[in-house]
């Protein structure tokens, strides 16, 4: 073993030799371009320097393998790239910043020259969108908030849902609850405004509807739509479901939103929210029709998000199909699949197809759509993956969409990188900032989700509080029927009509400026579980 172990340590120290040598051969062809280009060389001589260099590079190389697999490990990593380059888009700084060689193939060397310029053309892309994000939150007061969960108080103990459907056999499913290992710190209400996290977007359309750049408006709009999508990559956990009449609000002066939601039914249930930015203001309710397939869940949203700005122009969607797979065995995913269709009431409209991931499939999440005006006809085309990023391409694109690259699409949103200190919980650095009571917090109506005590004792981590405030609320739960048929209604939203969608009514805000709070029970706290018991 110490024999190999010692051959292995020279075969590692001549790579890493050769590695250094490569990279300082290509820092001289990189110096030897930029002359090129001010001594006026013709681009047909350079390749042909370029190219004498590339087969040299590979001789070398060759003789100074080491090891009989290195051939097919090359090999294994040109199809990786190129099979990567068919969908992905790279235009971060950090993959330009230097030429990615590794140790095995020179192809990175041979190729970088000829790539410089449209890497700058990504880059300047990935730039002018931040700097677009960063002026729309520049005139908004920074405000700092937390970038991790509380350290856990208790070691959390795994639960298995397939004992707990077998403990569970021939009982009223309705009346067993589920332990909070099931759960993540936030509630539904909270992960509304989940969908608002790159609310820039409708800031940056705001502004260029203002310019009369329509096509751009809508382009952000759709990009909007899609970004909602990208926090449930990697959550496993379910969110809490409110009890009747449980609120949430979050006044984001460093995005320049606010939000408010209330669960307003219960059976169905159903959560209602509204939200308003600068100079646009966004609202709907939603509803889910689950089926159960076995082996996976479907969640068919029902509902309608509605989009108005200042100067009159609405957009209206519907959210699609959501899937969630290996309920009982094997690695749990979801994936979000369907047709969605942005109306607009004035020039353009926009159709997006969440492609449904297949077994097969070597590049899921993609979105594909196009921008129409009153006429059917494209005047653009939008392409991207709903857990990533979303680009567009002027004019009625007449390729493969999997051919689109950043040297000819433009980059609408990019999806925020993950925070450093994650957990089982898989939470963005939004989400993570959701449930955080802040010092400006002190005048939250007795409803606000923050205030709920099940979620409260999941955040910190002590697992028994938390199961156990959490049976004594959904014993609660179950009077929600009976207080609906007993003509109870929603504090800040309405019914358009017996079955049409809800609206904020207003004063909530105002309300909370004065810390007043009549006719907002305390429905976290004790209750009569004789009403329970009187309503079963």
């Amino acid at each position: 073993m110490l024999s190999e172990f010692s051959e292995i340590q020279g075969q590692l120290k001549v790579l890493c030799e050769e590695r250094s040598i490569l990279l300082d051969t290509l820092r001289q062809l990189e110096a030897a371009n930029i002359e090129a280009e001010s001594s006026g060389i013709h681009d047909g001589d350079y390749q042909l320097s370029k190219h004498e260099y590339s087969g040299i590079g590979r001789g070398k190389y060759s003789e100074g393998s080491t090891t009989e697999s290195s051939g097919d490990i090359e090999k294994q990593e040109l199809e990786d790239v190129s099979d990567e380059d068919e969908t992905s888009f790279h235009d971060t700084k950090e993959h330009f910043t230097e030429p990615a060689v590794i140790c095995g193939s020179v192809r990175g060397a041979a190729d970088h020259a000829d790539n410089q310029k449209e890497n700058e053309n990504q880059l300047d892309d990935v730039e002018r969108m931040h700097g677009d994000k960063e002026d729309c939150y520049s005139r908004y007061a920074q405000i700092e908030r937390r970038k991790k969960l509380p350290d856990p108080v208790e070691k959390e103990k795994g639960v298995s849902l397939w004992s707990m459907i077998k403990d569970n056999v021939g009982k009223d499913l309705t009346r067993v609850c589920l332990p909070v290992y099931f759960n993540e710190p936030i509630s539904s209400l909270q992960k509304c405004f989940e969908d608002l996290e790159y609310s820039y977007l409708l800031d940056r359309a705001y502004k260029y509807g203002k310019e009369g750049n329509s096509l751009q408006r809508i382009l952000n709009v759709a990009a909007f739509a899609v970004s909602g999508y990208a926090s449930s990559e990697g959550r496993h956990c379910k969110p809490f479901n409110p009890l009747l009449g449980e609120t949430y609000e979050a006044d984001f002066p460093d995005k320049g939103v606010r939000f408010f939601s209330e669960k307003v039914s219960h059976h169905p249930t159903l959560i209602a929210c509204h939200c308003e930015g600068n100079g646009w203001k966004f609202w709907g309710d939603s509803n889910l029709r689950t089926k159960f397939w076995g082996r996976s869940i479907q969640l068919d949203p029902v509902g309608v998000l509605t989009l108005e700005f200042d100067d009159g122009e609405i957009f209206q969607w519907s959210k699609v199909t959501t899937t969630i797979y290996n309920i009982i065995l094997g690695k749990l995913y979801c994936d979000h699949h369907g047709l969605m269709h942005i109306h607009g009431n004035r020039e353009y409209s926009c159709k997006l197809k969440f492609k449904e991931q297949s077994i097969l499939d070597r590049t899921p999440h993609q979105v594909h759509g196009s921008v129409e005006d009153l006429l059917g006809k494209k005047v653009a085309t939008l392409t991207g993956k709903w857990d990533d990023s979303m680009y567009y391409i002027s004019g009625d694109f007449s390729g493969k969409l999997k051919d689109c690259n950043p040297s000819n699409a433009s980059l609408l949103w990019k999806r925020d990188k993950p925070p450093s200190n994650l957990t089982r919980y898989n939470l963005t650095s939004f989400a993570i900032t959701l449930n955080e009571l802040t010092p400006g917090l002190q005048k939250l109506p007795p409803t606000d989700s923050r205030l709920r005590p099940d979620q409260r004792h999941l955040e910190n981590g002590e697992y028994d509080r938390a199961n156990a405030e959490k049976q004594r609320l959904e014993r609660r739960q179950r009077m929600s029927r009976k207080l609906q048929e007993n003509g109870w209604k929603p504090r800040w939203f309405h019914q358009d009509s017996e079955n049409g969608s809800f609206r904020y009514t207003g004063g909530y805000w105002e309300a909370r400026e004065q810390g007043k709070w009549d006719g907002c029970p305390n429905i976290f706290g004790e209750f009569n579980e004789e009403l329970v018991d009187s309503s079963e």
